[in-house]
């Protein structure tokens, strides 16, 4: 039986066909913002470029081993998935799809039948079958595959806990934190979490209460303000892991238009999971801003203090990476999309990846980030420099330099504050 209101209007998301309901207009091209939500079944376009990156990780993990053994399966959870796009993409998108394990889950039973439909009409190959592990509680585990995806109607946290996956992907609609202790719990010895957050106000500093409450943080809404953010989820989650004996690995986290995106290795170890406070502690408002282990004067945290990517893995995040796996070809796009819309949807999918790769080895060490409009009356210039000519200017010196993947225009370097400022005004 079809979903009410289908087939609605066909949007191509990667290389993945996706049925929108009549009441949600045709998608812009490269989203910036949170988009109004226009009814149940709801696709969020501005979320592209996370599902895109997510693709490209578990792929990554499957073509180079890092998680499991060569020719070893991952089983994958995406514990929220709406109207399940982000499932879809890894089925369609990602190679060695005999190595994937597939479940998607969500509470609302008029999103899940809207995206099985979308599943059927657009299959991806080989209808790939397997039976879902048993539960821990000796029952058998719930929904059905079908096109290679095990389909479940039901509660997140309850489900996460009758089976262990190696990656799971958290997309709530606003905070995660209801939902880490569960997935924490569920995540195999090793294992990957993906978590997306949107309450954006708690963790960059103007809802105060909401911090305090929820991440027990302070926030400063600053040019530094979206740095904080990642920091303060990644420390919320070093927390919780360290209550389960695990410690965190980041692998790539960002701040991307509105959320907050962060990718973590997962490690069972009681060792390490009792040493997690030693990458906890504040960012001190001075010039230049330094982290301490506590809080003096201006401050925001606690949070993360430690390397928010992982050189190797980001690394290999890159433009013709994502254009390999994720750009629509001819069999992918829908009838009516013009050359325009393939070149949009190509910019697009370097968009969600830009600055990644070149940054990685910079975002995996202790480095100093700049924000590039707060340089002028720091060095006393009336005229910014170009990123180019400041870039330059350090490797000139003998450092390294690279923008960054935010919102605002922002760099790291390996350079001391003196330096960049001495750059900055040789520069003009």
């Amino acid at each position: 039986m079809q979903p009410e209101g289908w087939p609605g209007h066909i949007w191509l998301e990667g290389r993945t066909s996706v049925h929108l309901r009549n009441h949600q207009l045709r998608p812009s091209h490269m989203p910036r913002g949170p988009a109004a939500k226009t009814g149940e079944g709801f696709l969020n376009p501005a979320m592209a470029p996370a599902r895109t990156r997510s693709v490209m990780l578990l792929a990554d993990a499957l073509e180079n081993g890092w998680l499991v053994p060569e020719g070893k399966i991952i089983r994958a959870l995406d514990a929220l998935c709406a109207t399940g796009v982000r499932p879809r993409r890894w089925r369609k998108e990602i190679p060695s799809q005999d190595r994937l394990r597939i479940t998607a889950n969500d509470l609302d039973s008029d999103a899940l039948a809207w995206a099985r439909e979308s599943h059927r009409r657009h299959p991806v190959g080989d209808n790939l079958q397997w039976v879902p592990e048993p539960s821990r509680f000796s029952r058998e585990q719930e929904g059905v595959v079908e096109g290679g995806i095990h389909w479940i109607e039901g509660d997140a946290t309850r489900l996460m806990v009758q089976a262990p996956f190696q990656w799971i992907d958290l997309d709530p609609f606003g905070s995660p934190v209801g939902f880490l202790d569960s997935a924490i719990q569920a995540i195999s010895r090793v294992g990957v979490l993906e978590v997306t957050a949107t309450d954006t106000a708690a963790l960059c500093g103007s809802a105060k209460t909401s911090a305090a409450r929820r991440y027990g943080s302070v926030g400063i809404t600053d040019s530094y303000m979206h740095d904080d953010a990642t920091r303060i989820l990644l420390g919320t989650i070093a927390r919780v892991a360290a209550m389960h004996d695990k410690s965190i690995h980041p692998i790539l986290s960002l701040f991307d238009g509105h959320h907050v995106r962060v990718t973590v290795l997962l490690k069972r170890s009681k060792e390490e999971a009792s040493n997690w406070n030693q990458n906890i502690g504040y960012r001190i408002r001075s010039e230049p801003y330094h982290f301490a282990p506590q809080s003096e004067g201006e401050f925001s945290g606690p949070m993360w203090t430690g390397p928010i990517f992982d050189a190797e893995i980001a690394g290999r995040i890159t433009v013709e990476k994502a254009i390999e796996l994720c750009a629509g070809r001819d069999g992918d796009l829908p009838e009516d999309w013009g050359e325009v819309d393939i070149e949009h949807s190509q910019r697009e999918i370097q968009r969600s990846v830009r600055h990644i790769s070149e940054s990685a080895e910079l975002l995996s060490q202790e480095h100093l980030l700049v924000a590039v409009d707060d340089l002028g009356i720091a060095a006393g210039v009336g005229q910014i420099p170009s990123m180019k000519k400041i870039k330059t200017g350090l490797e000139d010196a003998g450092f390294r330099m690279a923008r960054c993947h935010m919102p605002e225009a922002m760099f790291a370097t390996d350079a001391d504050w003196q330096t960049v400022l001495d750059v900055t005004k040789s520069a003009k």
